[in-house]
């Protein structure tokens, strides 16, 4: 990224996303941020850079604050999902052993933490097919990441990650108006503002 953005002729820093941060932006004072940092602590780790950067009125790339610190709860995400009605596959958290299953659950199933990016904690034992490779799967989760496992049931198939690029201009979610020239608080990204 750091050659790409120097061959269009444009000077380029990597910054490192931790607690030094606040000074290396104070130092470089950049135009723009790229942001592609996971974060280190915290539940709304891959948040946190962005929050600095709209405190300071830096302009940055990619999903805004609170999507970031949403998203990274995935429980949290599918009760979203669900409350407008978008489709997603019946789900569980547990936050210990031995809590009984919901009546919608049923084998095979997936299990994975509940608030970790990409592939982590997710390898062939993570599809379950009965009780008791459940409860040891949610057991390591459980002691290995310290967080909820986030269990659903198992849809066979690949999983792609998508990337979205542009602004957004019309409703997008069913409970905007229905009028796409409805006068919006918000619309668009971060980058459509501007920053002093």
């Amino acid at each position: 990224m750091e050659n790409a953005i120097r061959a269009g002729g444009n000077s380029c820093e990597f910054l490192e996303g931790n607690i030094s941060l606040v000074d290396s932006l104070e130092k470089f004072k950049p135009d723009i941020c790229f942001n592609i940092c996971e974060g280190h602590f915290g539940d709304a780790r891959e948040s946190q850079v962005p929050a600095l950067l709209e405190m300071l009125r830096i302009p940055y790339t990619g999903s805004r604050v609170l999507t970031l610190a949403l998203a990274l709860d995935k429980s949290f995400t599918k009760r979203i999902l669900t409350y407008h009605d978008l489709p997603t596959p019946p789900f569980q958290s547990f936050e210990r052993i031995d809590e009984s299953m919901g009546s919608d659950m049923t084998f095979p199933m997936f299990v994975k933490p509940s608030r970790e990016g990409t592939g982590m904690g997710v390898s062939r034992r993570s599809i379950v097919h009965n009780a008791d490779e459940l409860r040891e799967q949610v057991a390591f989760i459980l002691e290995r990441y310290n967080q909820p496992a986030l269990v659903e049931r198992y849809i066979e198939g690949r999983e792609v990650t998508v990337g979205l690029v542009g602004n957004l201009i019309g409703p997008v979610a069913r409970r905007m108006p229905e009028d796409d020239e409805a006068p919006r608080i918000q619309q668009g990204y971060a980058s459509s503002r501007r920053w002093k």
